[in-house]
């Protein structure tokens, strides 16, 4: 499987914008997920992002909440998700990153963690809780089973930790564009523009921005903002849901497909 950061040199390459849709694994249910990132890939991800279902997910909003309950109600396990991985990997151009909270990582083992992902052929890992502090030896261990770990810029950051972020992340930077939990908003917050161009001055590693992009009028303003990737994830959560699996994978398509036609080129 492509590394990210390969993909975006390639992307950055053809001057293109790169699209991140984010599912939850296990929901409806397994078998829709291992379709849904076949379908992603086709209608134009460059990454996908597999978010594991946990019972206290504190950065998700209440679409991405209501569908991990779900597919913790189902039995989801981490296991599972990753042997979705390992099937659909050779059916698919684009990485996946996984994403998924800090503690079922410690619980695991940090190391066994690592190494049972990367087997499993996930190239790339978010792990919205994870604190800068200790981060560094996550980041080392990660590098030695070849995973990229994205760290996270809240808006709220100082110029000091953004910095200290921009340096460490690896594969992107990903930009977090609103205040609070993901979700689908109405509008994007001026503020995420002001902080691309502070983080640009920091780093020329690729920046992603997501949280409140619903709309392929959102993703046409990041792309303009000068994103290098541009990362949804209740809106795509949200169709996935509605209607039968097969209503909520051709919604998907569609909607995908309906924002990668508005960021392709930068």
């Amino acid at each position: 499987m492509t590394a990210i950061s390969e993909c975006f040199k390639s992307l950055r390459d053809r001057h293109e914008c790169a699209l991140i849709p984010f599912i939850t694994a296990g929901d409806p249910d397994l078998a829709t997920t291992a379709e849904a990132l076949r379908v992603l890939d086709a209608a134009g991800a460059d990454i996908i992002e597999l978010g594991v279902p946990y019972s206290d997910p504190l950065a998700d909003g209440p679409t991405i909440q209501a569908a991990a309950t779900r597919a913790l109600q189902r039995g989801t396990k981490l296991e599972q998700v990753l042997e979705i991985v390992a099937a659909v990997k050779s059916d698919l151009r684009s990485p996946i990153v996984l994403f998924t909270y800090y503690n079922p990582i410690l619980y695991r083992g940090i190391e066994p963690f690592f190494q049972q992902i990367s087997q499993a052929g996930v190239a790339g890992l978010v792990i919205p809780d994870l604190p800068l502090e200790e981060a560094e030896y996550v980041l080392q261990v990660a590098t030695q089973y070849g995973v990229e770990v994205i760290l996270l810029v809240a808006p709220t950051s100082s110029p000091e930790r953004i910095e200290a972020i921009a340096r460490h992340s690896q594969g992107f930077i990903y930009l977090v564009s609103v205040t609070g939990v993901t979700g689908i908003r109405t509008g994007l917050e001026a503020r995420a523009q002001d902080l691309l161009q502070q983080i640009r001055q920091m780093s020329d590693k690729p920046i992603g921005i997501g949280f409140g992009i619903s709309q392929p009028e959102h993703a046409a303003q990041v792309k303009q903002w000068g994103a290098d990737a541009v990362i949804v994830g209740s809106a795509v959560v949200k169709r996935l849901a509605e209607g039968t699996p097969e209503q909520g994978l051709a919604a998907i398509a569609e909607f995908c497909r309906s924002l990668k036609a508005v960021i392709a080129n930068k």
